[in-house]
């Protein structure tokens, strides 16, 4: 049996879940996802007040080989909340100090061998992007002063995990709006007040990110025991790799899909691409809502695992489906609504207003088509099934770029849009199928209803 899927020794350790339960974690979750968007937002704004659209456009550029970067290393966050988790529902304080420990220190180093190669990554990531002149120049200085933020992005990935899985989602959300309120406050005055131009946006992340790391620790030294700490031994440490490794892969696997959509979409023409762009928006906004109620079942079913008790399990399973059909077409409903008027509000031209309208619907349906993938993603973040989620991931984009492969050369942007759906589908379908396996293996010779 692989790592991922042994059951901690012992007995039973029982406890419920209740409606109460998931909310309580699910919905500051989701203000917290929700203030994250609102930190780009400024920067562009900011930015956009120097009227100078080079530097915007280099904001821009270095903003994604940033979104590549700490993207590749969000599996800091989801590995330490599982494992977290299942700790707290064993009761075991040493396994769950040691793991956070495991998972600062790879944080650190990841963080430290950024900033080492930090010259090769810039230059090859503005090549990549196809940057020049001005533009190239401006992502270079933005790309500079900002890189020095990644060790404590990393962890800080490694905190609010740790955070997240003790289920105190409440204190996650309070660091989550410390660095984000920060963030935008000194990118505020630093820009506009003292005109320090693009080191002033990059260094509000860095001083912002470094501040919620300070905060992030002295919360670690109140809430541990200073006894209980131990080094992680050999097979803590393979196991903390692997299941890292997994994740990785499955978050870059995501980041494929949805970079894919975007440049297939340019392919498409730039007023595709532009409403392609700006309903994607709205992707994003509903993911925030969903990634809540993932959340809740990603620290509710490592809690399960670590105590043994598959009546938990199942319990979290039925609540985080039906709440996350709830805000799934809560999300729905408001896309319907104020959908017309956001595109309008934000397109910049009456032809483009006309495109994002007609696709309007596909955006609408996504949540409620996304919604078991992103529950699953949290279980099995949650129960450490870090293979089979990578497995099923790797297929699910396979599906996806079969589906685009016959779509879009017969359908244009609709059948782009339609595999874009049958992704979200797929990976809805097959974690859920794979679900009840994983767990009667999991569970195997432990308390069941």
């Amino acid at each position: 049996m692989s790592a991922s899927l042994s059951s901690p020794a012992g007995a039973a350790r029982p406890f419920t879940v209740s409606h109460g339960d998931v909310l309580r974690i699910a919905i500051p979750m989701m203000v917290a996802y929700l203030s994250t968007p609102l930190v780009s937002l400024v920067a562009t704004g900011v930015i956009g007040q120097l009227q100078d659209a080079a530097l915007v456009g280099g904001v821009a550029l270095a903003a994604v080989i940033f979104d590549v970067i700490f993207v590749s290393f969000n599996f800091l966050r989801g590995a330490t909340t599982g494992f977290t988790a299942q700790a707290i529902g064993a009761a075991d304080r040493r396994a769950e100090q040691r793991m956070l420990l495991g998972g600062l220190v790879i944080a650190l180093v990841s963080g430290l061998l950024i900033l080492l190669l930090h010259g090769p990554i810039g230059a090859l990531g503005l090549a990549l992007l196809g940057a020049e002149g001005e533009v190239a120049t401006a992502a270079g200085e933005y790309f500079f002063w900002r890189v020095w933020s990644a060790p404590f992005v990393l962890v800080n990935f490694v905190i609010f995990g740790w955070i997240i899985g003790r289920g105190e989602a409440l204190t996650a959300m309070l660091l989550q709006t410390l660095l984000n309120g920060l963030n935008i406050a000194l990118s505020l005055y630093w820009v506009l007040e003292l005109d320090w131009g693009l080191a002033g946006v990059a260094g509000a992340s860095l001083v912002a990110e470094a501040v919620t790391t300070l905060a992030g620790i002295l919360l670690v030294a109140a809430r541990t025991d200073r006894h209980a700490w131990s080094r992680p031994d050999l097979a803590t440490l393979k196991r903390m790799f692997s299941v890292n490794g997994d994740m990785m892969i499955r978050s870059l696997s995501l980041l494929i899909g949805l970079s894919f959509f975007t440049r297939q979409s340019g392919v498409l023409g730039i007023e595709v691409l532009a409403a392609n762009t700006i309903l994607l928006r709205f992707y994003f906004f509903g993911v925030a809502f969903l990634d809540g109620v993932a959340t809740a079942a990603e620290q509710m079913a490592g809690r399960a695992i670590g105590a043994r008790y598959r009546p938990a399990f199942d319990r979290m399973l039925s609540l985080t489906t039906l709440w996350g059909f709830v805000f799934a077409g809560l999300v729905a409903v408001s896309f319907l609504l104020l959908g017309g008027w956001v595109i309008e509000m934000t397109a910049p031209s009456p032809a483009i207003v006309a495109i994002a309208g007609d696709y309007l619907p596909y955006v609408v349906v996504l949540p409620l088509v996304g919604l078991v993938a992103f529950q699953m993603d949290g279980i099995y973040i949650g129960a450490t099934w870090s293979r089979q989620m990578r497995n099923l991931m790797l297929a699910s984009l396979v599906i996806y770029f079969a589906a685009w492969a016959v779509l879009q050369p017969l359908l244009g942007n609709t059948g782009l849009w339609l595999a874009l759906l049958t992704f979200q589908g797929a990976r809805s379908v097959a974690f859920r199928w794979m679900l009840p396996t994983l767990a009667d293996r999991t569970f195997a010779g432990a308390a069941r209803p």
